[in-house]
């Protein structure tokens, strides 16, 4: 089980729960944070007993943005930005990541959930894309990822005013799936969770995941069936294919045997370039 200065990392019956761990803070994100939960994104996707990953925050915030009391922390950034570095890591994760956002979501802690597949909300979440109001432009990739999940429109709002909104308006605007009471957001989280690592195969869940992702940015519906074709093919060769048919006719829950880590088919992963190798 890794260890981190910022970061906790505890896996519980197929459950990964990574808590970002500055609560004096409000967990603002220094680099040595982001890069340690770049870290526990690649152990999870080597660690077989990891099904599912859950982010959150320790005490009241989950990421209030960039820690900038050193100064301006944003004249020191090299040709990429930090916050990128862990929402790529993110999206080419094989493993489904459930955001618990359990209180302030400011800049880098609003970007970061973009990554994420499901994102659930405390009633006391509050969100904000404030790069304006710092002088600097949105980062991690989250001019990719923003105007997908909320629609250009609201995106732009957000980014231009750089105010801070709350969670009933993140769910209007499908920033968020669900606003919950504080005492029961990490209990949905985990039972989000929990439906997924019963029931599922992990090698299937990794490949839609990356099949719904990179379709975001196809340009024709061909590309998609030429993936999926081949993702049926591939998979319905596989022991998890056989076992899922057999567990539906005997009736009974079934038992998944193929691990991401080693089972992925032949023609993952299908994107091989990537516009940086720096």
């Amino acid at each position: 089980m890794p260890t981190y200065a910022h970061v906790l990392y505890a896996v519980d019956d197929g459950i990964l729960t990574i808590t970002m761990n500055r609560p004096e803070k409000l967990n603002a994100a220094t680099l040595e944070m982001t890069l340690e939960l770049v870290d526990a994104f690649d152990q999870a996707d080597r660690d077989d007993a990891v099904r599912v990953v859950i982010l959150t925050g320790a005490g009241r915030g989950f990421c209030a943005g960039a820690d900038v009391s050193g100064g301006n922390v944003f004249a020191e950034i090299g040709p990429r930005d930090p916050g990128g570095l862990l929402t790529l890591r993110m999206f080419d994760c094989k493993k489904p990541i459930i955001a618990a956002i359990n209180g302030a979501a400011v800049g880098m802690g609003a970007t970061m959930i973009l990554a994420a597949d499901i994102r659930l909300a405390s009633e006391a979440a509050r969100f904000g894309y404030v790069f304006a109001r710092r002088g600097i432009v949105p980062e991690s990739a989250s001019s990719w990822f923003l105007p997908r999940i909320a629609g250009i429109s609201k995106a732009l709002e957000w980014c231009f005013s750089g105010r801070v909104f709350g969670a009933d308006e993140a769910k209007a605007a499908n920033l968020v799936q669900d606003v919950l009471p504080a005492d029961q957001l990490l209990p949905k989280a985990r039972e989000i969770a929990r439906e997924i690592a019963d029931n599922t195969s992990a090698v299937s869940v990794a490949l839609t995941r990356q099949l719904l992702w990179k379709m975001l940015g196809a340009d024709h519906p061909m590309t998609a069936h030429q993936l999926d074709s081949k993702g049926v093919q591939a998979m319905g060769q596989l022991p998890d294919a056989g076992e899922g048919v057999a567990s539906f006719l005997e009736k009974r829950a079934p038992t998944f045997t193929m691990r991401p880590s080693v089972d992925m088919p032949a023609f993952y992963p299908w994107w091989a370039e990537r516009p940086f190798d720096a």
